[in-house]
This record gives structure tokens, sequence and C-alpha cells, in this order.
């Protein structure tokens, strides 16, 4: 028999599903039921998923596989759903809790009562960005992809209005073709190779040849146009800094881990199934990536330098966080996937604090609350403004909330520049000696790199300062709108995480850099999860 610990690997998904299921039996009225009931949730699936990255941390140092495999049903894993968990996934699944507890309170501060069954879709999302994280075949994939979209529509129109009506509109449209194109691409493989768990298709692409080859990287090819689009590669990611800058800040923040759905789909797949240079499609894909992750990295240099908004600055900022991680891969360097993993998590966490700070930062630039705000802010729930003291004291007092926001931003400027010495430059330079550190000739598309990832830094610097100069730092005359403890404590947890990466750089790099070393062990991954113990001995295959 397992032990109940074995069936945590599907909590992250079971917790939030019964969850928002429950809140479906209550009224908006019940607004403090909801409310409990989703950070209840949401507290419980960050204690989960911490306790399954230390499972995976620990198996590891054990000398262990650190993969596991849950069999859904207890059928074996070529006829069944299986859900697997590693290094790499454990990783994914924190940053959504942490993401999630995060968004949810700063919602819980005005942005719940803008719309209907906000916590009901919330936990929605979750559900399906867990299943896409742990997930281990391509069908649950697309079905995962599916329920998280699904949430998403709901959530990218939570507020109304006419703005976010159009963009959500155009966002639900791109992204039922993606859908589209993505089964069409799992139906071209399952017809050629009988089979989409992953595992099993690694021992099968060997044996291709001829037309069935020729189909398969068809499907491939397909499949990959699906997890670009959502991992926002230019041109098709044309669509994502207008319509993350229409959603509410709560909503945009969460959005921030959307698009490394896309990029977690093509290390998990491209690794896992072309990682073998024995095979005749070894290197299927990676000059796209790495063109591809380029031109994406310079259009958002551009359009971070162009645009006049934080929140399209924002979303600008999440297509050169993509781009680096997509170049990154298609340098096909294993040394830089540790500093890519590192990256990746820096990157989402001040982009999603970003976002939180966006629309506090525009309100004390207007003075006013959001139009959604559908109820009024309560003294005691606030921080207020210094008083300005003796009429002989010497300098100017700056109020607290210029100060919170001033410093939050700055913060969130030097991480998204990649400035030392926070982990958004450790990350930065981790990649960068990941790139240089080959032993044959360094070719010049990665010199072009190194010159894309240091000029976006630069360009992101220049954008966010000039920013800060108009919107914070100017001497204004307006009167300081109140700043709820609510709405700053989640921006600090996340720019103190971020703070954290860099002080246990060590740890955390080491954790990569194993988390990378995993990835490309695809006999290790393929043995754990076909191979996997299941609860009932003796039960044949059908």
């Amino acid at each position: 028999m397992a032990e109940w610990t074995d069936h945590l690997v599907v909590a992250p998904i079971l917790v939030p599903l019964v969850a928002s299921a429950t809140m479906l039996l209550f009224d908006e009225r019940r607004r403090w039921l909801k409310n409990a009931i989703s950070a209840a949730a949401t507290f419980a699936l960050l204690v989960i998923t911490l306790i399954l990255l230390q499972q995976a941390f620990s198996a590891g140092l054990a000398g262990q596989s650190a993969t596991r495999a849950y069999m859904i049903g207890d059928w074996p894993a070529r006829f069944g759903i299986v859900l697997a968990v590693d290094r790499l996934s454990a990783l994914m699944l924190v940053l959504t809790s942490i993401l999630g507890m995060t968004t949810l309170v700063y919602a819980l501060a005005r942005w719940d009562r803008a719309g209907p069954r906000f916590h009901a879709l919330f936990l929605l999302q979750l559900v399906g960005l867990n299943g896409a994280f742990l997930t281990g075949d391509l069908f649950n994939l697309f079905v995962f992809f599916e329920v998280l979209l699904a949430a998403s529509y709901g959530l990218m129109l939570h507020g109304s209005g006419a703005p976010r009506v159009k963009a959500g509109l155009h966002y639900v449209s791109i992204n039922v073709a993606a859908s589209l194109v993505f089964l069409i691409g799992v139906s071209l493989i399952y017809g050629v190779t009988g089979t989409l768990n992953m595992a099993d298709l690694a021992t099968r692409i060997p044996a291709l040849s001829g037309a069935e080859l020729a189909l398969f990287q068809s499907g491939m090819g397909i499949l990959g146009v699906a997890f670009l689009l959502k991992a926002g590669m230019w041109p098709l990611g044309l669509w994502l800094p207008r319509t993350y800058a229409a959603a509410t800040p709560p909503v945009a923040a969460l959005f921030a881990i959307l698009s490394k759905v896309g990029v977690y789909a093509l290390l998990r797949v491209y690794l896992l199934l072309f990682g073998n240079a024995e095979i005749p499609m070894a290197t299927f894909g990676d000059e796209w990536l790495l063109f591809g992750g380029m031109a994406t990295i310079a259009f958002g240099t551009i359009g971070v330098l162009a645009c006049r908004t934080l929140s399209r600055l924002a979303g600008f900022s999440v297509l050169i966080s993509s781009g680096t991680l997509l170049a990154t891969i298609g340098a096909a360097q294993g040394t830089v996937l540790s500093g890519a993993l590192y990256y990746l998590v820096s990157s989402t966490l001040a982009i999603a604090a970003f976002y939180l700070l966006t629309e506090l930062v525009e309100r004390q630039e207007t003075g006013t609350v959001p139009t959604a705000v559908v109820e009024p802010v309560f003294d005691d729930e606030y921080t207020g403004a210094l008083e300005q003291g003796d009429d002989d004291e010497v300098g100017v007092v700056i109020p607290a909330t210029i100060a919170i926001l001033g410093g939050g931003f700055a913060f969130c400027a030097l991480l998204l520049a990649g400035l030392p010495p926070l982990s958004g430059f450790i990350a930065k330079f981790a990649i960068i000696d990941g790139l240089l550190g080959v032993e044959e000739a360094i070719a010049p598309t990665t010199w072009w790199l190194i010159a894309l990832i240091v000029v976006s830094g630069l360009a992101t610097l220049i954008a966010t300062t000039r920013a800060g100069i108009d919107l914070l730092w100017a001497p204004s005359d307006r009167p300081q709108p109140a700043l709820r403890i609510a709405e700053a404590a989640p921006v600090g947890a996340l720019l103190a995480i971020c703070l954290g990466l860099m002080v246990f750089a060590g740890p955390v790099m080491s954790y990569m850099e194993e988390t990378g070393f995993s990835l490309q062990d695809r006999q290790g991954y393929v043995q754990s999860v076909l191979t996997a113990p299941r609860e009932r001995e003796g039960v044949g295959e059908p």
C-alpha cells in the first residue's frame, strides 16, 4: 500500500478544484465565507507544494530518483493518466503557489468585488497551472491548458469596462486558435506513435523513419507553434503587452506565470524527446528557439523604450523574460539551464510584483482609487502620510506612501534590469557564464544573444527610471491616496523572496544545477514513469 504522502502528488490539483466547486454553492452575499475558503485553499496549496519540493530535494540528496509518478486509477502509465513530480515541476508548483497566495491577498483588498465568481475562477486557474506542471502525457497537458485558459478568460474580463472587454475578446480568439493548433499537433503525434505519454514517446522516437518520421516532425512542429504562442515568442506574442495591461492588477500578476507554462512545456517535451544525441532529431527546433528568442528580446527592448504606461512596460518585460529563456534553451548548452531556471523564478516574481505596483503607482499619480472599487477604504487599514512636523524643520518630509511605493518600484527596476547585487544580475550572469563556458569556439550568435541580454537590461533601466521620475519622484501637489496593508504586503513578500534568492544564491543555484542535470537525464525520467510501482500488485495490463 502507498503511504499517505504519496498522494500529495495529486493534491495540488484536487485542493483548489474542490474549493472552487464548493464556492459555487454560495452566492455573492457570502463574501466572507468565499474569502475564507479561497485563502485556506491557497495557503494549503503553498504548504503542500513546499513539501513536494522538499521531497524532491531530499530524494536527490539520498541518491534516489527525484521523479515520482502517480497513477490515476492505478492504471499503467502507457494506458492511464499519470502525474509526475520532479525537481522542475516541484519548483514550478511552488512558484505558482507563491503567486497565487500573494495575488489573492492583494485581490481581497478590493479587486475580488469588481465582478462575480472571482474566487472560483481564480482557483480553477491554479488547477490548470498545477495540472500542466504535473501531467506526464501530452493529451492531459492539452486538457489542463484548456482548464487554465477557460479560467483566464473569465479573469481577463473580470471588472468589465470597454478596453478590458476588447482586449479580452482578442485574448480569447488567439488562445482558441492556439488550442486548435495544439490539438492538431497532438493528433498527428498519436497517429504516428500510438501513444501520448511523454516517457513512452521518448522510447519510441528512435524507431521512427521515413514517412512516419516526417509526420512526427510535422506534429511536433505544429505543437511547438502552440507552445511558442503561449510563451509569447515574436511574432506570435504581439497580443501579450496590450492584453495583460487591460487585466486587473492581481490577474495580470498571476498571468506573469502563464508565459512560463509555454516555456515549461518546451523544456519538458523538448529535452525529453530530443535530448538524445543519437536520434536523427537531436537538434530539432534549436535554431527556431534561438533566433525566435533573440527576436523576442529585441522586440521587447524596443517596446519598453517606446511605451508610456507602466502596465505596457510590464508586458514588454514579460516578452524580454520569455525571449531570454527561449533563446537560452535554443542555445542547446546544458550548462546554461541552471542560470535559465534561476532567471525564470527571479523574473516571474519581479514582474508579478511590478504589475501589483503599477496600479498603486498610477493611483498615486491620479490621486484616485480605481473605478472598480465598490466599498470605501477604512482608515484603520492603510498607512497614511507622515506629519509635516514643526515649521522650523529642515528638509522635506516624504509621505509614507511615496516612500513605500518608491522603494518597491526601485527594487523592481533593479531586478528587471539585472543590476548587481540582486537576483536578476545573478541570473543573467549565470546565463552569460554558461554561454561562454563552452569548450568549442563560441558561435557569433552567442555573442549576439549576450549583447541582447545586456542591452535589454539597459533599456529596462532607462524606461523604469524615466517612469519613476515622472510618476513618483517628481514634486506633486496631489493628495496622497490610501495604501492598504493588504496591498503593500504582497508586493513586499514577492520582493523579499527575490531578496532571499540573492542572499541564498549558493543553495538555490545548486538546486537549479541539479534540476538542469535531471532534465538531461532522459533515461531516469523514463524509468521512473514507466516502471513506477502501482498500489495494487498483480493487476494485469489491459
